[in-house]
């Protein structure tokens, strides 16, 4: 006979051991009913939401047992719940502002941490990204034209409890600081300089004061870097402008060009002037030095001549005579007590004697040759008109 039919001692050869349900013989070491188990925790949960009372077969445990024992579990339970909601992970990148009851608490850096939930509040903020914001707007110069500005902002946050807890909504803030800046530093310019070569101070300028007003807000936000893109004249008007340019343009480069022609013309004409400066100099020292050397010569020749005045004079005549007939061809003598003047063609005289040469090279042998003879006659000369004059002393 099967062991679960009814009727004879069927039930008392359960395979499970369960023989006597009822809270019998204990000592049978088989595995709990599973229907039983179940029943037992449909019991306990009826008795902690207020169901109806137990059974004989709950072994003699009241309503309030297990009320009690399930409340306990249920707070213990809820307990590791809230404990496991209070883990969090803080990335490399970030740190965690934490709020206490509302009230800031502490700054946590990267790593695994923990905090009471429902009592803490946490932000992370991220203080490595590097962020960036356009900005474009027509702004008035102070010259009272107008341009177009588009910049791009590169800012991080620094102090995250700043980020936080100062401003409500920073990167509004820096919105609102960024036109306020770039407003002010170009309605102190004039429009030609933003257009040209102003563009990197502009951006330099904007830069401090944006930095400024972060700070005086207390946002936490370093600007790293603002780049001005693009400044140019509004767009119904830019080709008048780039006429304006180009015009300038050509201007500079004309002046350009008259500056290097004025650098390579004044210094030629200031060698110029010190050159004949140099050379007056020259000229003056000469004539000094030659009239030095005159006025020595003439005083050697006096006391030469205070010595033997005859014999100077004769030497003076001579000297005078050869500067005078070395650069004459031609030679015409009154002989005295005729009536004809002898004509002496000195260079025809040189060319039988010596060949054809040019006039400098006749010139050169009268004085060398033929002065030699023309002295001795003039010698002869004065010593016959010298000779009468004794006689008559």
């Amino acid at each position: 006979m099967a062991w679960n039919e009814p009727g004879g001692n069927g039930g008392n050869q359960d395979p499970w051991g369960g023989g006597n349900r009822g809270g019998g013989n204990r000592g049978d070491q088989g595995p709990p009913d599973l229907d039983e188990a179940l029943k037992k925790l449909q019991e306990k949960m009826n008795g902690i939401f207020g169901g109806g009372g137990g059974s004989s077969k709950g072994g003699g445990r009241g309503p309030s047992s297990l009320g009690l024992g399930g409340l306990l579990v249920l707070v213990v339970g809820a307990a590791v719940i809230w404990a496991a909601m209070g883990f969090y992970t803080v990335n490399e990148q970030e740190r965690g502002v934490i709020l206490r009851l509302g009230k800031y608490h502490d700054t946590v850096l990267p790593g695994l941490r923990w905090n009471p939930p429902l009592i803490d509040q946490r932000f992370t903020v991220n203080v490595t990204q590097v962020r960036s914001k356009d900005h474009r707007a027509l702004m008035l110069t102070e010259d009272e034209n107008i341009v177009e500005v588009g910049l791009k902002v590169q800012y991080r946050v620094t102090d995250p409890q700043a980020f936080v807890l100062q401003v409500r909504d920073p990167e509004v803030s820096l919105s609102h600081a960024l036109e306020s800046a770039l407003r002010h530093v170009v309605g102190t310019s004039e429009m030609h300089f933003i257009l040209t070569e102003g563009r990197a101070l502009l951006a330099t300028e904007v830069q401090d004061r944006l930095q400024s007003y972060m700070d005086d807000y207390g946002t936490g936000l370093q600007i790293s870097k603002v780049n001005v893109e693009s400044t140019r004249a509004p767009t119904q008007v830019q080709s008048a402008f780039d006429d304006v340019i180009k015009a300038r343009e050509d201007e500079q480069r004309e002046k350009n060009q008259a500056e290097s022609y004025a650098n390579g013309i004044i210094p030629e004409a200031r060698g110029k002037a010190q050159r004949l400066l140099e050379e007056a100099n020259a000229y003056r020292e000469e004539v000094v030095a030659r009239s030095e050397g005159e006025a020595s010569r003439f005083i050697q020749l006096q006391a030469e001549y205070s010595k033997a005045p005859e014999v100077t004079r004769e030497r003076m005549y001579l000297d005078t005579l050869q500067s005078v007939m070395s650069s004459s061809t031609k030679v015409l003598m009154d002989v005295e007590g005729g009536n004809n003047i002898m004509y002496l063609p000195l260079d025809r005289l040189v060319e039988q004697g010596g060949g054809r040469a040019s006039s400098v090279k006749s010139s050169q042998a009268f004085s060398d040759a033929s002065t030699e003879q023309v002295a001795d006659e003039v010698i002869q000369r004065l010593r016959r008109q010298a000779a009468p004059r004794r006689e008559e002393r």
